[in-house]
């Protein structure tokens, strides 16, 4: 009887997409699951995969601490541009692979127990492109982060601006920038961390405006492609210039940093990088009062009304005094009532009218002499008031 062998399936040629992957760098083939317990960093030569924004998330911040914000935000198509296919269709493919609504994802974390504002990016979505809803939520990540006054995060990984927005997708440069100069204004740090690839718009725009700029080893980071620089300047570069060593070791970057020191060294420089806080001296309130109307008053007439000069003295000098002559009680009849004689050249004291009998000018002051053409006045007080004269009194 003949012995029947047990048959054996050939090998496959090709291995699901989702179960190895082959690195770059060594062209090792890597078990996905154990890719992903060691940060998707392969454990050969020390290659950094491309996260997700889920991975980027769980990767810096702590455990269940991240509060995800305007999560609804979702491209339109305003210009109802088409190249292969519409653009709401490469959206919804976009959308089914990876499980979010646009290439950034924004929010409030801890890192250590300190409160953070953060934006990661994905580049499994449309490559990471920037149209209106990245801007807007880098935007908005921003202006939350002023307003709370709590340092600010973002993770760049993107191709630059999203051409099937067009001018739209370009005017987010300015939008986020803006916002990003407010931040700096108000002394809140922002920590601006390059993965690979940082290129385009968003590497001309906010990804290089970190007050620390970290990046990961080997990163792609760079305005355009390294062909189209070399053909524009007309001349041959270094090799590796875009890459995140060339970058540090010209000044550009602050450090480029493993992806397992990433975390302690982002929450390292949040030690240091507090916002400034700007308190304002509490006024005495006892003291001094909230509001002075006269010192208001009086500032306010010193910054309005010109000086006014001093008047010069009138050439025929002031005007005399009139002093009335006090007047007496009765007598008995047949004595006529008198006035003491007042000194020859003297005038009276206590002027109740000024009466000016030559020349012009003003008063003069007690005690000063008239001037020459003019001369003082006396008004009776009263029906028994007496003349002043220089001659002696008549008798009975």
């Amino acid at each position: 009887m003949p012995i029947k062998l047990p048959s054996f399936r050939q090998r496959r040629e090709a291995y699901p997409p989702d179960l190895w992957t082959k690195c770059p760098s060594c062209e090792e083939m890597l078990f996905n699951r154990q890719l992903d317990k060691v940060r998707r960093v392969c454990p050969s030569c020390g290659h950094h995969f491309r996260l997700s924004a889920a991975g980027r998330l769980d990767l810096l911040l702590d455990a269940g601490s991240f509060e995800e914000h305007d999560e609804g935000l979702q491209s339109l198509d305003p210009l109802e541009f088409v190249d292969q296919k519409p653009y709401p269709e490469r959206i919804a493919a976009a959308q089914a692979a990876t499980g979010l609504r646009d290439a950034a994802v924004w929010g409030f974390g801890r890192i250590d127990g300190r409160v953070v504002a953060i934006c990661v990016m994905d580049f499994a979505f449309m490559g990471g492109s920037m149209g209106s809803v990245v801007g807007e939520k880098v935007t908005r990540a921003a202006e939350a982060a002023l307003e709370a006054r709590v340092p600010l995060i973002i993770v760049s990984a993107s191709g630059g601006a999203r051409m099937q927005e067009g001018t739209l997708a370009l005017m987010q440069l300015a939008k986020t920038v803006g916002a990003l100069e407010r931040l700096r204004a108000e002394a809140v740090p922002f920590i601006s961390i390059l993965t690979d690839p940082t290129t385009g718009g968003v590497f001309a725009s906010y990804a290089a405006l970190g007050d620390v700029n970290l990046a990961e080893p080997n990163a792609l980071i760079g305005f355009a492609g390294a062909r189209v620089t070399a053909s524009t300047i007309a001349a041959e570069l270094p090799p590796g210039f875009q890459r995140s060593e060339f970058l540090s070791e010209h000044g550009f970057l602050d450090r480029v940093v493993h992806r397992f020191e990433l975390r302690g060294e982002v929450s390292a420089l949040l030690r240091y990088l507090v916002p400034a806080t700007f308190e304002e001296p509490a006024a005495d309130t006892l003291s001094v009062p909230a509001f002075r109307p006269l010192s208001f008053l009086s500032a306010l007439a010193d910054r309005v009304m010109p000086d006014l000069e001093p008047e010069e003295p009138r050439p025929n000098g002031p005007l005399p005094v009139v002093a009335p002559v006090a007047s007496t009680p009765a007598t008995t009849s047949g004595q006529a009532a008198t006035a003491p004689a007042t000194p020859t050249g003297q005038a009276a004291a206590a002027p109740a009218t000024s009466l000016a009998a030559a020349g012009n000018g003003p008063s003069p002051r007690a005690g000063e002499p008239a001037a020459p053409g003019q001369e003082a006045i006396a008004v009776e007080a009263g029906p028994a008031s007496a003349r002043a004269h220089d001659e002696e009194p008549r008798d009975g």
